[in-house]
Formats: structure tokens, C-alpha cells, sequence
């Protein structure tokens, strides 16, 4: 089950009246319509509860790995095999379709990967992982925001997207350069909506105008055919990813998506090849297919971002659970990918190579990761995403060769 701070989460962001679907709006920058016809897209899906990376991408060649995580270790036979990705690692039997990627490289691993914070709290993580600085509780403002407004001004579209039961904070900020701001749309009926519209129509015009624009997009990308089944996490991924890219897929869409799914707070039962994490995982396969399908000829000029706040413990616990940990993957999916492969200076799981005797220990950046994304489909310079996007990263540089 989730931890009680985890549960805690939607109400301390404390941004939205229960909404679902957000917009934001900004220039898209000009080179996005040069002569090679390229006009990228990202999508960031912020994983929520510490995603278990040995478990998604297991090193099932590593000798230490099936002690450790023991009952729910996977492995290379039996009734649910993992499959083979590069030695010594293999994917969880639950994404085939991302398994189908890495083979058409169009997907990548970034394995024993982490942000700077390593205290093991969901909410101070997040927002270490979402604002893209060292510490928490530096700003309210995200690192995906601060790209937007570092990108040069070009033909104004709707070029950003967020979607999820909070906003997520790697896309909030002012703006005010490239004049975007977040709209919470409530969970009411049409004329509910509409109401509120008016209301703001007298006391805040700009604000009214987003709101309608934004209750427009939540229709076309919530239509009666998009709309989740209550209850079902799977059935929700995929419905919203599906939405998601209805919009992105349009000539004046959205270029830039966030998306946060909850759940991944696996402390008990968190099963191997079968259970509630390979249930979770088949979403996650299943939206990034949703994302491929929808968006068309558009995905072979997407990259999508999975990220989750820190990993979880190399030994299960009493529970057949895995506990709050550090190291762990971000995967990268999409027709500008350079993928096929697992990237990764393996640290190893032998007691003295764990962070704390316990961890998975980071080798990777995951701001190195973000960074070399970010170059590459959008070309910010080294300066901007060291000084802006992710302050005080002189450091870490942008991760080589993510983009083909």
C-alpha cells in the first residue's frame, strides 16, 4: 500500500480543484519548422512513489541479484520470463510493446540513475525531481517550465500539456516572457464550467480565456470513448496517454507534455513476474503504445521521458515489498530516440557496492539524462540548461548521443 506521505501528496502541492485536464501556452520556437522537417515533441511521465528499477530492469546477470530481491526477482525462464535486453539486464514480462521498441531502436534504458536527493522522502524527492534543483524546497517552479521559457520566440501555438490529478511542478511557473500559465479545470458538469468562466470573464479576462481554452482541450481530449473506468490504474494510463496525443498529434497542439501517474509505493506485495507492480508496468507499456498509435507521423520526431522520484531497496522486505531505496532507471521512448541499448556504469550488488549497504548506488545523473534530451530536440545550449533549466549544474553534463 501507499505510505501515508505519498497520500499526502495531492493536498500539500495544493494547486487544483480536482481537475484532470491542463493547458499551457507558449511560442514554439522557429527552428522547429526548418528545412529538415523536424518538429519535435516531448512528454515527461513522472512515475509517483519510487519506481523498484531492479525490478523493471532486472540485471538478472548479476550474481547478487536474485538473493537480494529473492521472491520477486525475476529471471531469464520460467512460466513469466523477463526478456533479454543487453547483458546482463532484462525487462519485466510486462512491457512487450517497450520490449518492441528497444528492438526497432526506438527505446533505451538509463539504468542505476538518480537525482541529487538522497534523504528517501516521496515529497521532498518529487520536488527535487520536478523543480531540477539539488535541494527541495528551492522554488515553484520546474525545470520544464524554465525550458520553455529559455527557447526562442517563433509562431505562438499551444505547446504545452499537462495531465494528471495534480499539476505536475516540472511544468509550473510565472513564464511571463513566453506569457503561459497552468489552468485547473474542476470536475463539474458542463454548465458548472461554464459558470466559472463568467465569473472570471468580469474579475480576470486572461484568466477566463485560459480557462476556456483549457476546457475546450479537456474535451477533445477526454471524449466519452477516452474516458477511464473508475478504479482501473491500467485503463487510466493508457486513456489518458490516448488523449494526450490526440492533442499533440494536431498541427497547432500541444510540442511539450507532463504527465504524472501515482501508485508505484511498493512496500508490500509487490509481486515479480505476476502481481501489482507487473500490473502497473502493463500501463505504462500500454500508454507509450497509446503515445506511438496517437501521435502517428508525428513519434518519429517524439522523445518521451519516464522518470520516478528515487528507487527502492536491493533486499525485499517482510512484506515481499521493497522499501524506499536511491538508485533506479529512466527509460526513453520515441522515433527520435538513438535507443537499443541499456546505458549504464553498473555499480554492482554486492553489499560493499550499495549506497548505505542497502541501495542501489547512482552512478548517473539523471539531470545529465534530461539535459542531453533537451539538446537534442531542442538545442539549448550547455550554459542554459546549467544556469536556467537545472541551476548550479555546471557540473553535469549533458548526456551525448540520446537523440538520433
Amino acid at each position: 500500500m501507499d505510505c501515508t506521505e505519498n497520500r499526502l501528496l495531492t493536498s500539500r502541492r495544493g494547486l487544483l480543484l480536482g481537475g484532470a485536464s491542463f493547458a499551457a501556452w507558449a511560442y514554439l520556437p522557429k527552428f522547429a519548422r526548418a528545412a529538415d522537417g523536424r518538429d519535435p515533441r516531448l512528454i515527461v511521465v513522472i512515475l509517483r512513489g519510487a519506481l523498484d528499477g531492479l525490478s523493471t530492469v532486472a540485471p538478472i546477470g548479476d550474481p547478487d541479484y536474485a538473493g537480494l530481491h529473492g521472491s520477486i526477482a525475476l529471471a531469464a525462464d520460467g512460466a513469466h520470463p523477463a526478456i533479454m535486453l543487453d547483458s546482463p539486464f532484462a525487462l519485466h514480462p510486462a512491457m512487450p510493446e517497450f520490449a518492441r521498441m528497444y528492438r526497432n531502436k526506438h527505446a533505451a534504458v538509463i539504468h542505476a540513475v538518480a537525482t541529487p536527493y538522497r534523504d528517501r522522502s516521496h515529497f521532498d524527492g518529487q520536488d527535487v525531481l520536478e523543480s531540477g534543483y539539488a535541494g527541495p524546497g528551492r522554488v515553484q517552479s520546474g525545470w520544464l517550465n524554465r525550458a520553455l521559457e529559455a527557447l526562442p520566440r517563433g509562431e505562438r501555438v499551444s505547446s504545452a500539456l499537462a495531465v494528471g490529478p495534480t499539476t505536475p511542478l516540472v511544468l509550473r511557473g510565472n513564464a511571463p516572457t513566453v506569457g503561459w500559465a497552468p489552468v485547473a479545470l474542476p470536475q463539474a458538469d458542463d454548465d458548472t464550467a461554464m459558470r466559472l468562466v463568467d465569473l472570471y470573464r468580469h474579475r480576470d479576462p486572461a484568466l477566463a480565456l485560459a480557462l476556456s481554452q483549457g476546457l475546450q482541450l479537456d474535451k477533445a481530449a477526454s471524449g466519452d470513448d477516452m474516458k477511464p473506468k473508475p478504479g482501473n490504474a491500467v485503463a487510466q494510463m493508457r486513456q489518458v496517454a490516448r488523449g494526450a496525443a490526440k492533442l499533440m498529434a494536431a498541427d497547432d497542439g500541444p510540442r511539450i507534455a507532463a504527465l504524472a501517474f501515482d501508485g508505484w509505493d511498493t512496500h508490500a506485495n509487490e509481486g515479480g513476474p505476476v502481481g501489482r507492480l507487473a500490473f502497473l508496468l502493463g500501463g505504462l507499456g500500454g500508454a507509450l503504445a497509446e503515445f506511438e498509435s496517437g501521435l502517428g507521423e508525428r513519434w518519429r520526431d517524439t522523445v518521451v521521458v519516464v522518470a520516478t522520484e528515487f528507487g527502492r531497496t536491493a533486499r525485499i522486505n517482510g512484506t515481499d515489498g521493497t522499501d524506499h531505496g536511491t538508485g533506479t532507471i529512466a527509460l526513453l521512448a520515441g522515433g527520435a530516440v538513438k535507443g537499443g541499448r541499456v546505458i549504464s556504469d553498473w555499480p554492482g550488488l554486492k553489499l560493499a557496492n550499495l549506497y548505505e549497504a542497502r541501495d542501489l548506488k547512482p552512478t548517473t545523473d539523471l539531470r545529465s539524462v534530461i539535459k542531453g534530451v533537451l539538446q537534442g530536440q531542442f538545442g539549448l545550449s550547455d550554459r542554459v540548461l546549467a544556469e536556467t533549466v537545472f541551476p548550479d549544474s555546471a557540473g553535469v553534463r549533458p548526456m551525448k548521443g540520446l537523440v538520433a
